[in-house]
């Protein structure tokens, strides 16, 4: 049976590249982001596999409803990908913007729990996988950084949420990449991490047997 995977931002970078190498692999995706016109363009190129679901991830109303429409249209949702996430314009806390403090968390932190709020109902009927995009930045003490402090929260939540799932026979992967050449950042990062690279980390956890929950993929650039 063809499981399905829904997937937060998943109009460019780590989810896009995620939709395809889901699909290519056999799966069905779902794909939520705010650029409707991003997310036609995949689903047609990704072809009958692929429901585009436009929203905003810090909203739960749209994020239950975008559950709704993949189960609808596929028949159940084997895994979720919370993906979405953003960064700072003006680092640090003195200096910096108190609204895209709020802004950030909205998206790092509500909008993972919003994400998993809204899959775990329909991933319990199916031992479903849930998977959390952190970062090495949530691996350790970066100076002043606010953005690595949201990233904390993921990997924490990952850990507490693999604890949860296994009790009913569900998995959690958190994973952590380095720095990945995307449109996350203002200027091109050629010699870093492709999406493709995390996509691939993403895959191996979601294709790994039922009995083995492969807790965090790290990937990190070899320069």
């Amino acid at each position: 049976m063809t499981k399905t995977l829904f997937i937060t931002g998943a109009s460019s970078g780590i989810g896009a590249a995620t939709a395809r190498a889901a699909v290519s692999a056999g799966w069905n995706v779902s794909l939520m982001a705010r650029s409707a016109d991003k997310l036609d363009a995949l689903t047609a190129e990704l072809g009958d596999r692929a429901i585009a679901v436009p929203g905003d991830a810090t909203e739960l109303a749209a994020l239950e409803d975008a559950i709704r429409q993949t189960v609808e249209r596929f028949g159940a949702l084997d895994a979720a990908f919370a993906n979405a996430g953003t960064g700072l314009d003006t680092p640090g806390t003195e200096a910096g913007d108190p609204e895209e403090w709020r802004k950030l968390v909205d998206l790092n932190v509500m909008g993972v729990l919003y994400t998993a709020r809204a899959a775990l109902p329909e991933l319990r009927k199916t031992r479903g996988h849930l998977v959390l995009t952190g970062s090495a930045a949530g691996r350790k003490h970066i100076k002043g950084s606010i953005y690595s402090a949201s990233k904390w929260f993921v990997h924490g939540y990952a850990g507490n949420m693999s604890e949860e799932m296994r009790d009913w026979g569900g998995r959690c992967t958190l994973i952590s990449p380095g720095m990945v050449d995307t449109p996350f950042f203002d200027e091109a990062k050629p010699d870093k991490l492709k999406p493709e690279d995390v996509a691939g980390a993403v895959m191996f956890a979601l294709q790994q047997d039922p009995r083995a929950e492969v807790r965090e993929v790290h990937v990190m650039p070899t320069r």
